[in-house]
């Protein structure tokens, strides 16, 4: 490979090689690996755009390298590859870069980042008037889709069980356009965090009330004035196919339901999320 740019820009260089090593993070590692790549140290995750990478940037994680197409050198990715005079940009053009990866870039540019050590539960919500807390969401989309509603709608801050995706895929990065960068998260993890049960705990004595989203049939209507009212809220959304736990439900304080017409009895996760946190999350934003 050779350099294309010689200027005090950051190294510009052409893909000749697929095979050279610091390709792989783009071409052959999966994500479970990158996310474990530099154990026991933290990991890598990919960012997806120049406005996701942008905000990846504002919030402080480090970039390790680029992979960008020819012809947004000098377009789409100019300030953010100005921006990081001391990354690495490989570039080829459209054709060469869908062949590495297997899938097309969107606008153009890839970064790897290293990742941040997380904060625990506890350090997430101080401060914090409304959460969201995930349970065993597996489907990336709908991770991506849920935190940016919940950046949007009022939401101070997310909580994820462990078997949840991981905020930091790819996929769920670019649904999210970038909000999971945006809104402070963690995973409860630990004794001290076990979900439900201690983790359920932790919320209460943090003065929480958790609510459960489910379809029961005593559940309050989710416009229920007391919901509106709690100083601090906590809203348990669960799975895609089962919804929460029967645990769950139980040890929230309440459980909550959307109304539904015309015969529909639920709505995806994703969807429900974002009726919930515009219906209950904090007012006092901007």
């Amino acid at each position: 490979m050779g350099h294309v740019n010689k200027t005090n820009m950051p190294y510009i260089i052409e893909i000749t090689d697929f095979n050279v090593p610091e390709l792989d993070v783009y071409a052959r590692l999966t994500e479970p690996q990158l996310l474990h790549i530099f154990e026991p140290g933290r990991g890598i995750f990919i960012a997806e755009s120049p406005r996701v990478i942008e905000r990846a940037l504002n919030a402080g994680y480090e970039p390790l390298s680029m992979l960008v197409e020819k012809k947004h050198i000098a377009g789409e990715a100019r300030q953010i590859i100005a921006r990081c005079k001391e990354t690495p940009v490989f570039t080829a053009d459209f054709d060469v870069l869908t062949r590495l990866t297997g899938y097309q870039l969107t606008r153009g540019v890839l970064c790897a980042m290293r990742r941040k050590a997380l904060a625990d539960a506890e350090e997430i919500c101080r401060d914090t008037k409304r959460i969201a807390v995930l349970e065993n969401i597996v489907n990336p989309t709908n991770i991506g889709a849920i935190f940016r509603s919940a950046a949007a709608l009022g939401m101070d801050a997310v909580l994820l069980t462990p078997a949840c995706s991981d905020p930091l895929y790819r996929r769920a990065i670019r649904v999210s356009m970038g909000t999971v960068f945006q809104i402070p998260w963690t995973y409860l993890k630990g004794e001290d965090e076990a979900w439900p049960g201690r983790g359920v705990d932790l919320l209460h004595e943090l003065g929480f009330l958790t609510v459960a989203m489910a379809l029961e049939e005593n559940a309050l209507d989710i416009t229920d004035s007391r919901l509106a009212e709690a100083d601090r809220l906590a809203v348990v959304l669960g799975t895609e196919g089962d919804g929460l736990a029967a645990g769950t439900i139980a040890a929230c304080d309440d459980t909550v339901c959307i109304p539904m017409s015309h015969g529909v009895d639920s709505l995806n996760v994703a969807a429900a999320s974002a009726v919930a946190f515009w219906q209950l999350g904090n007012k006092n934003i901007h």
